[in-house]
C-alpha cells in the first residue's frame, strides 16, 4: 500500500545529534509545514498520487470540487476508483500510460461540477515515475463569475452610457451644468422617476438647484410639453397663500380683481406644479392642499363647485419636515403624501468636480451679456474650488458675476475675489472715505443676503434675524441696489 504523503510528519531532531544537524531538521520541519500549509489552503484541488496512481494526498479544495471524501480516497488506486465508478475517466491513470501530462473535463457527479483537470508526471533520479500531481481547477465557479462578472460589466457599461445621454440631454438647458458623478447619480435617478407620476419631495441647501431638479424631471416627463408652474410658499403672505394656490371668485375679499383669478393649481393643469419651501406653507393651507392632492379637485376661495385637476407635484425644502412634523409644524399625513419619492441634492462642497464647469459657465454668460472678456487665474481658481460656498451654487453664481463686473483687468486674480480680501483684511482696519453708516449698512447687507441664503425665504431669513418680513424686503432690496453695482 502507498504510504500517505503528509509533510508535517518528519520527526523531531535527536537530543544528541549535532546542533547543526538538529538545526537542518527544523529548518526542513518548518519549511514542510509551510509547504503542507500551502497545499492544505489553495483554492484549486490539488490530488497526488503515487507513480502507479495511487492516491497519497488530496487537499480539501478538491473534495469541495468532487464531492469525494478524501478518507475514502487515500491509498486507493485509481484502477479500483474507476471500476467502483468513483471515477469515470481518471487523468493520473492517463498518464500512467502516456507518460506526458494530460489535461481533461471532468464532470464530478456527486456535485454536477465540472472540472478543468491537469496531472503531470514526477521522476525520480532514475528516471522512474515517482509522482503524479493533479490539479483541479471548478470551470462551474469561474463560469459564474465569469458571468456575473460580464452583467456587472453591462449595467457598468449601460449605466455610463445612460449617465452620459444624461449629461448631454442636460446641456440643452443652460441652467444645468453636471460633470461630478454624484451630480451625474442623482439626475439618472431623476430621469427614471420623471417616466411616472409619483410625487417627489426634493431635499438640499438652499441655492444648491432644487428648482433645476424639478424643471430637469418635468422635461423627461411625458409632461414635459404642458406648463411647469414654481410657486416659493416662504414667499407669499400667509394670508395670500390659499387664494395663490387655488384661486378665488370675484368678490372673494377685499381687493380681490373684480372678475376672480385662476390659482396656480389650475394653471399647473396637465402640467406640474413645483411646491418649493413647502415647509412655510401654513397648517390650514396644508390640510386644502392634502384635500386636494388625494381628490384631485379645488374649491376657488369664496367658491362652491370644485373644479377638477391633473397635475404632478414636486415638492422642496431645505428644512427638516421630518422634525417640522414630531414638533406639530407639518401634518404627517401630508409630509408622507409628498415624500413618496425622497431626492436630496449634493451641495457644491459635495460634488466639487462641478465648481470650475459651473465658474466657466456662468463667466461665459456673463462675458457675452456686458461684451467683456473677462478669464480667472489659476490661483483664482484654486481659491474658488477650495471654498466651501454655504451658498451653494447660487453663491458662486453671484461671485462670479461679481468678480467679473468689478476687476480691473481681464484676468481675475484671487486678490479680486471676496474670500481672498476676507482672509487678507486686518479686521480692525479703518477704510478710507467709508463713514460709519456704510460700513454698517453693509454689515447689515451681508446678514440678511447670509440669512436669506442659509434660510431660503424671506419669513425665516426675518424670523431668524427678529424683523418683519415686510422690513427684511425692503432693506433687501434698498442694499442690493446699492452695494450689487
Amino acid at each position: 500500500m502507498a504510504k500517505i504523503l503528509n509533510l508535517n510528519h518528519i520527526r523531531r531532531a535527536d537530543p544528541d545529534q549535532p546542533e547543526d544537524v538538529k538545526r537542518e531538521l527544523e529548518e526542513t520541519r518548518e519549511l514542510c509545514r509551510k509547504l503542507d500549509t500551502i497545499i492544505e489552503n489553495n483554492p484549486d484541488g490539488i490530488y497526488v498520487t503515487d507513480g502507479d496512481a495511487t492516491a497519497i494526498r488530496i487537499n480539501p479544495a478538491f473534495s469541495r470540487i468532487s464531492g469525494l471524501k478524501r478518507e475514502e480516497m487515500l491509498g486507493v488506486n485509481h484502477r479500483q476508483l474507476e471500476r467502483d465508478g468513483v471515477v469515470y475517466r481518471s487523468s493520473a491513470l492517463m498518464v500512467v500510460r502516456e507518460k506526458r501530462p494530460v489535461t481533461i473535463i471532468h464532470e464530478y457527479l456527486p456535485t454536477q461540477k465540472t472540472a478543468l483537470v491537469t496531472s503531470i508526471p514526477v521522476y525520480d533520479k532514475n528516471g522512474e515515475m515517482e509522482l503524479i500531481v493533479s490539479s483541479t481547477r471548478d470551470l462551474t465557479e469561474l463560469n459564474e463569475v465569469k458571468n456575473s462578472l460580464a452583467v456587472e460589466r453591462d449595467q457598468r457599461l449601460k449605466l455610463k452610457g445612460q449617465l452620459e445621454a444624461i449629461q448631454a440631454h442636460m446641456l440643452q438647458d443652460i441652467k444645468l451644468i453636471a460633470v461630478d458623478k454624484a451630480m451625474l447619480n442623482l439626475l439618472y435617478r431623476a430621469a427614471r422617476v420623471a417616466a411616472v407620476d409619483s410625487t417627489v419631495m426634493i431635499r438640499g441647501e438652499t441655492g444648491s438647484g432644487k428648482e433645476e431638479i424639478a424643471k430637469y424631471i418635468h422635461k423627461c416627463s411625458p409632461r414635459a410639453k404642458e406648463a411647469f408652474i414654481a410657486i416659493n410658499c416662504g414667499a407669499i403672505p400667509e394670508n395670500l397663500v390659499e387664494s395663490e394656490l387655488f384661486g378665488y371668485e370675484k368678490g372673494a375679499f377685499t381687493g380681490a380683481l373684480s372678475g376672480g383669478k385662476l390659482g396656480l393649481m389650475e394653471l399647473a393643469d396637465k402640467g406640474t406644479l413645483f411646491l418649493d419651501e413647502v415647509g412655510e406653507l401654513p397648517l390650514e393651507t396644508q390640510t386644502a392642499l392634502l384635500r386636494a392632492l388625494e381628490t384631485r379637485q379645488i374649491t376657488r376661495v369664496g367658491g362652491k363647485d370644485p373644479i377638477s385637476i391633473d397635475i404632478r407635484i414636486i415638492s422642496a425644502s431645505h428644512r427638516d419636515l421630518q422634525k417640522m412634523v414630531d414638533e406639530g409644524k407639518f401634518r404627517a399625513d401630508l409630509y408622507y403624501r409628498l415624500n413618496v419619492v425622497p431626492m436630496r441634492v449634493p451641495s457644491l462642497r459635495e460634488r466639487r468636480d462641478d465648481i470650475v464647469p459651473l465658474i466657466n459657465h456662468f463667466l461665459d454668460e456673463i462675458n457675452k451679456k456686458y461684451k467683456l472678456d473677462k478669464a480667472f487665474s489659476n490661483a483664482a481658481y484654486r481659491l474658488l474650488e477650495k471654498y466651501d460656498w454655504p451658498g451653494n451654487v447660487r453663491e458662486l453664481k453671484n461671485l462670479v458675476e461679481r468678480a467679473a463686473v468689478t476687476s480691473d483687468g481681464d484676468l481675475i486674480e484671487a486678490e479680486d475675489l471676496p474670500m481672498h480680501q476676507e482672509q487678507s483684511r486686518p479686521e480692525d482696519a479703518p477704510m478710507e472715505g467709508v463713514s460709519l453708516r456704510e460700513y454698517m449698512e453693509e454689515v447689515e447687507y451681508h446678514y440678511i443676503k447670509t440669512a436669506y441664503e442659509r434660510y431660503g425665504s424671506v419669513r425665516s431669513a426675518a424670523a431668524a434675524l427678529k424683523i418683519p418680513p415686510s422690513t427684511f424686503i425692503r432693506k433687501k432690496t434698498a442694499y442690493e441696489k446699492k452695494f450689487q453695482k
